[in-house]
C-alpha cells in the first residue's frame, strides 16, 4: 500500500478485496501530516494503514470460518485486534491537529491547515466508529478530536 500508485490504490479501495475505511483514515492522516511535513508522522500513518489493512485480512478470514466456538474465538480476536489501529489512528491524528494548532493561519497557509483539520476530523471519526463497533465502547477522544478540528477550519477562514 505504502508505495501503490494513487490511482491503483482507489481500484483497489473499491473492490470487494477493500482495505476499507480504517486504512483510509490512516492514509487521512498521513496526508495531513504530509501537508505539515511531518515526515516521521506520515511514515507512522502509512504503517498503520498497513496495520489497518492487515486487520481487515484478519477479520475477513474469522468471518469465513464455518459457525461454531472457533469461530467466535477467532471473531472475538480479530475485532480486538481490529481496534488496536484504529486507536492508533485516532492518536496520529491528535498529534496532528496537536501540529497544525502551532501554525499561525495566513494566506497562504489556509487551505492547507483546514485541510489538515478535517483529514484530521475525518481519519478520527472514521477510527472511532471501527472502534466502537469492534469493541462495543466509543473512545471518548474522538469529540474532542473533532471539536478541536471545527475550531481550527474556522480559525484559518476567519484568519
Amino acid at each position: 500500500m505504502r508505495d501503490q500508485i494513487m490511482s491503483d490504490y482507489l481500484k483497489t479501495l473499491a473492490s470487494e478485496a477493500s482495505p476499507g475505511g480504517g486504512a483510509t483514515a490512516a492514509l487521512q492522516v498521513a496526508q495531513a501530516a504530509a501537508l505539515l511535513s511531518a515526515e516521521t508522522l506520515s511514515m507512522h500513518a502509512l504503517r498503520l494503514a498497513e496495520k489497518e489493512a492487515h486487520a481487515f485480512r484478519t477479520l475477513n478470514r474469522a468471518h469465513r470460518l464455518p459457525p461454531g466456538e472457533t469461530r467466535d474465538r477467532a471473531l472475538a480476536d480479530a475485532r480486538r485486534r481490529a481496534c488496536e489501529p484504529a486507536a492508533e489512528v485516532i492518536t496520529a491524528a491528535a498529534a496532528v491537529l496537536d501540529l497544525a494548532e502551532r501554525v499561525p493561519p495566513d494566506a497562504l497557509s489556509a487551505t492547507d491547515l483546514a485541510a489538515v483539520a478535517e483529514a484530521a476530523r475525518a481519519a478520527a471519526t472514521t477510527a472511532g466508529v471501527s472502534v466502537e463497533v469492534h469493541s462495543g465502547t466509543a473512545d471518548p477522544r474522538v469529540a474532542g478530536l473533532r471539536d478541536r478540528a471545527t475550531r481550527l477550519t474556522a480559525s484559518v477562514v476567519t484568519g
